[in-house]
């Protein structure tokens, strides 16, 4: 278990599997969650929703270097602190990569149900039982959205940073997340993604309760700071639901014993 010891907010990590190290703390312990449990959670889109691997495996296609290659500078990109741009410079100096985005989209043709992550239903599922908003944003285009809903993902509301006019990491992203939520208390909203830059450090900053999923080539290669421990950190959503409402039990002992 990891707790803020920083005046930020306390921090659980979990494994996500029911094969966890025996050794190491339960992750369906909530007992180092302080303070009201949230009652919306945000996710974000790619890797954490999505699995991006038809997303990249496209682009190598594209740019005629082999997927290994591809995925290789990628992650050496994340680890220097780049982003996803950086990769073709050095994959594919000679071509100028955004004359390909039509062709790739029409080769991707948008989100499908063999992308989801194979633990997003089951978490809506049980996370809409327990009465949780859910909502869903991330930085993707406008046409992402319509894509969403037509997999039926069982969530109250859908937005793309392009129809909010902002992405993140920048501070108004996360301001039109709690209106997107209809969220008065920034605290009562979790938001789960997968980049620390992008999602953990701004959504914290913010007043969210924040969760790492650390999946995708960002979750695996990034690493924290020492600005902000998570509330959360999973390598999976199997067990989010689980850890919600054990935090809200101990939210209501704890609001008994103080009344």
């Amino acid at each position: 278990m990891s707790v803020g010891g920083d005046g930020t907010h306390g921090g659980r990590a979990a494994s996500g599997s029911a094969d966890a190290d025996p050794s190491v703390d339960d992750p369906r312990d909530v007992t180092g969650l302080a303070g009201p449990a949230p009652t919306t959670v945000a996710f974000d889109i790619g890797e954490v929703l999505i699995d991006e691997t038809r997303v990249w495996g496209i682009w190598a296609d594209l740019v005629g270097v082999s997927r290994l290659s591809f995925a290789a500078v990628f992650g050496a990109a994340i680890v220097q602190g780049q982003d996803h741009r950086a990769v073709f410079p050095h994959v594919a100096p000679n071509i100028d990569w955004a004359e390909l985005a039509s062709e790739h989209e029409r080769r991707y043709g948008g989100f499908q149900e063999q992308d989801l992550y194979p633990d997003v239903r089951p978490c809506l599922d049980e996370l809409a039982a327990q009465g949780v908003t859910v909502v869903l944003a991330g930085n993707q285009p406008a046409s992402r959205r319509e894509e969403l809903e037509q997999l039926g993902l069982p969530c109250e509301r859908v937005a793309t940073s392009a129809e909010l006019g902002v992405e993140k990491p920048d501070p108004d992203f996360f301001d039109a997340v709690l209106d997107l939520a209809r969220a008065a208390d920034p605290a009562r909203v979790l938001y789960v993604g997968d980049r620390v830059d992008n999602d953990v450090l701004p959504a914290a900053a913010a007043g969210l309760r924040t969760c790492w999923l650390r999946r995708g080539p960002f979750g695996h290669l990034q690493d924290l700071t020492d600005e902000v421990t998570p509330d959360l950190t999973l390598e999976g959503l199997g067990e989010l639901a689980v850890l919600l409402a054990g935090w809200r039990a101990v939210a209501d002992e704890d609001q008994e014993g103080t009344a």
